[in-house]
């Protein structure tokens, strides 16, 4: 594989006419070679010096797996998985992103907190609003990107490629549709802390469902609307406090998340109840 540089600055020795590599008047090359005429054409056709020439530098088939770098998609790290390797979530999208947490709090938080560490505004629609006040005091009073609201009152946000958004919709077993939406750049969380009447909708429409700690009964339910194996069933009602499985289309993977220091002093450790 051979690199060039673009965009290289062009120098050289400045003739009687003031152009680069002019010559003066009535002199020649002594070499005669039509070979060294064509920098100069170059350089007069505006490409610039050419650079020096090397061989090609060739890589055989294992060099080139060599060089394969050990990360996954851009986003929010939310814990690791079963091999102890990071698991991202990409929640800044240019289509409707839509995710359902079946869980706690504590998950839901550090998820926030995680999003605003990536550059996201957060916009929180709760019934709840002293749970959230810490977490907003703690980023600067609302100033750094998070903002939060009584359920119904969202406003727009105005999302963008440049300025993302995650709506965090806090609002207890029956939340009601959303005046603000999934859409281009502005993703939504929905935090259900158990499994309600109007779960199987949200199942239905979100992209990706986060699943925490449920009873048996919960998880027969939930394994017939996401379609798991007997295996993700039975292992639900035994999951440890901070393991998510989360499931999109046919993908399914558990995640551990792990607080940093900083997420144990605001939130405590992790925990599904609340």
């Amino acid at each position: 594989m051979s690199t060039t540089s673009s965009g290289a600055a062009v120098s050289g020795t400045y003739g009687a006419s003031g152009t680069p590599g002019a010559r003066p008047p009535g002199s020649s090359d002594a070499s005669g070679d039509p070979a060294a005429e064509r920098p100069r054409g170059l350089l007069r056709s505006g490409f610039g010096l050419i650079g020096p020439r090397h061989g090609r530098h060739v890589l055989s088939g294992e060099q080139v797996d060599s060089l394969a770098l050990p990360i996954g998609d851009d986003g929010v790290v939310i814990g690791v998985d079963a091999g102890g390797q990071p698991a991202v979530l990409g929640l800044n999208r240019p289509t409707p992103y839509d995710v359902v947490l079946i869980g706690g709090l504590w998950t839901a938080q550090v998820l926030a907190l995680r999003a605003a560490a990536t550059g996201a505004r957060v916009a929180v629609e709760t019934g709840r609003a002293q749970s959230w006040m810490q977490m907003v005091h703690a980023m600067g009073g609302g100033q750094n990107g998070m903002s939060v609201h009584d359920v119904g009152r969202v406003p727009p946000q105005g999302a963008s490629a440049g300025n993302p958004v995650l709506v965090v919709r806090d609002c207890g077993m029956r939340p009601p549709r959303g005046r603000v939406v999934a859409g281009p750049w502005q993703s939504v969380l929905t935090l259900l802390p158990y499994l309600s009447p109007v779960a199987p909708r949200l199942l239905r429409q979100a992209r990706l469902v986060g699943v925490q700690r449920v009873s048996p009964d919960e998880a027969a339910e939930i394994g017939r609307a996401l379609a798991l194996p007997g295996g993700d069933v039975d292992s639900l009602p035994t999951l440890a406090d901070g393991v998510t499985l989360w499931c999109a289309d046919r993908d399914r993977q558990y995640v551990m998340t792990q607080p940093t220091d900083a997420e144990t002093g605001l939130f405590g450790t992790p925990r599904r109840m609340d």
